[in-house]
């Protein structure tokens, strides 16, 4: 007896000093022991804890429907580092990995069950800091080129030029306009957006203007346009390449004089109203066709603003699958730890024509299909697998690493092979970029971007 109850004491010391947290349910899911890890993440004593059902102490996302446990005890299987949170005694979310296994007495008899879990708030701060290391308002980007942006943008808002900004759809042209309205002084008066591709131009005159009562024959009252709406704070002019020629006129008056007419009035009003527009089209290009007027172009280009494609900007892509995932879990009240190594390697050789708009919506496609763990390419939409260039089995490790090689050389290239600027521009201590020169098998040139050619 004194020997089990030593190995007992033994067994207790060595689970206490474990960082994970531990514990034990009997057959009818009692809990029989309880670590002192556990204590700390779930906030229970242990004295409090033993003798209770797991599910009234432990309380996670899968009790009541899939738990561990009880799928370990079923199928005799162990699960591991499966990602859930749990509810801590003060009734705070922590997201943790879990992993069970069965316990049998000598004879092999099943007596029950143990669960290990991980806290993964550490993890998941991390993960936070670096985005809004990346962040810039709602934009989450680490690009040189979207860095610029970022830092040019303070500057642009202060002012109250216009500003154009051009990119495809879905590159995230209205969360820019957005940007520089709340950092502008204008920010707490209101930022009106207006698509202009959206409406026909019959009504879009009147949509920005305003009509006066029996302007037609419907205008039963007055009713303000999108620049009285707008007052005092921002207009933002989606698709302004979409403008017909009679509207273009009109709004060139705005930026002329700052004054409009609403329909059904000779009587002008003063617009107090910062305009900003953007287009999926190449204005210039318009211009030279006759379709967009050239002094219109020079009214609204005082600033250009250009946003590259997410296929410019594939070290993004990774940043911005956590973004969503991270995003998702929120609003579906899930715990998604991330993408598979192969659902990572069809992303990012993806041509993404719809952009970070067309990413999103293939994250949160997977999240219908997913419950916890890893998104897997069983996941991602249907097009996207039969686009995917898997007919030729390549290992995860091998794709990943080929596109390491791809994007560090883009970035040595860019930096006219200076391996300190490309550290710098990689995020990376300039030793880790010489290491992984090295494991990668790229060649360097002669030639060193810190010596310049006469």
């Amino acid at each position: 007896m004194k020997t089990e109850n030593k190995n007992r004491d033994h067994l207790s010391t060595i689970l206490d000093s474990i960082a994970d947290g531990v514990f034990t349910v009997d057959k009818n899911w009692l809990i029989t022991s309880f670590n002192r890890a556990a204590e700390k993440i779930t906030g229970v004593k242990r004295e409090e804890a033993i003798a209770q059902p797991c599910c009234e102490v432990f309380r996670t996302s899968i009790c009541e429907t899939n738990c561990a446990l009880r799928q370990t005890t079923q199928t005799g299987k162990p699960i591991i580092d499966r990602a859930i949170y749990i509810i801590d005694n003060d009734g705070k979310r922590i997201p943790v990995s879990i992993s069970t296994a069965l316990l049998k007495d000598e004879n092999g008899k099943v007596i029950g069950g143990v669960e290990t879990f991980r806290d993964l708030s550490i993890v998941e701060e991390l993960r936070k800091e670096l985005e809004r290391q990346y962040s810039f308002e709602d934009i989450i980007s680490k690009s040189p080129a979207m860095q610029q942006i970022f830092e040019t943008l303070p500057l642009i808002a202060q002012s109250d030029s216009t500003v154009l900004i051009e990119g495809e759809s879905g590159t995230g042209k209205e969360l820019l306009a957005r940007a520089i309205h709340n950092l502008s002084h204008r920010s707490t008066e209101p930022l009106v957006t207006v698509n202009c591709g959206a409406l026909p131009d019959t009504l879009l005159e009147s949509e920005l203007f305003g009509y006066k009562t029996g302007a037609f024959t419907d205008a039963k009252q007055d009713k303000p346009g999108r620049f009285a709406l707008a007052e005092g704070g921002t207009i933002f002019l989606d698709e302004i390449g979409d403008l017909s020629p009679a509207t273009q006129v009109k709004l060139l008056r705005v930026l002329q004089d700052g004054y409009y007419e609403p329909l059904g009035t000779v009587e002008p009003k003063k617009a107090n109203v910062r305009i900003i527009t953007a287009t999926n089209r190449h204005l210039s290009m318009l211009v030279e066709k006759k379709e967009f007027r050239l002094d219109l172009y020079y009214r609204i280009n005082i600033v250009q603003i250009e946003m590259p494609p997410l296929r410019e900007r594939r070290e993004d892509i990774p940043l911005l699958i956590d973004h969503f995932i991270n995003k998702f879990n929120k609003l579906r009240n899930k715990l998604i730890t991330g993408v598979s190594p192969d659902v990572l390697s069809i992303l990012m050789q993806h041509s993404f024509l719809g952009n970070v708009r067309e990413l999103e919506n293939i994250i949160e496609h997977a999240f219908v299909l997913c419950n916890e763990g890893h998104i897997g390419i069983e996941h991602l939409p249907t097009e996207i697998r039969h686009h995917a260039q898997l007919s030729q089995p390549v290992s995860a490790s091998k794709t990943l690493s080929n596109l390491e090689s791809e994007f560090i050389l883009a970035s040595l290239k860019r930096n006219r092979w200076n391996r300190l600027e490309t550290a710098k521009e990689l995020g990376i201590h300039k030793s880790t970029l010489f290491r992984k020169i090295k494991k990668l098998g790229i060649v360097l040139p002669r030639e060193d971007g810190r010596y310049k050619t006469k």
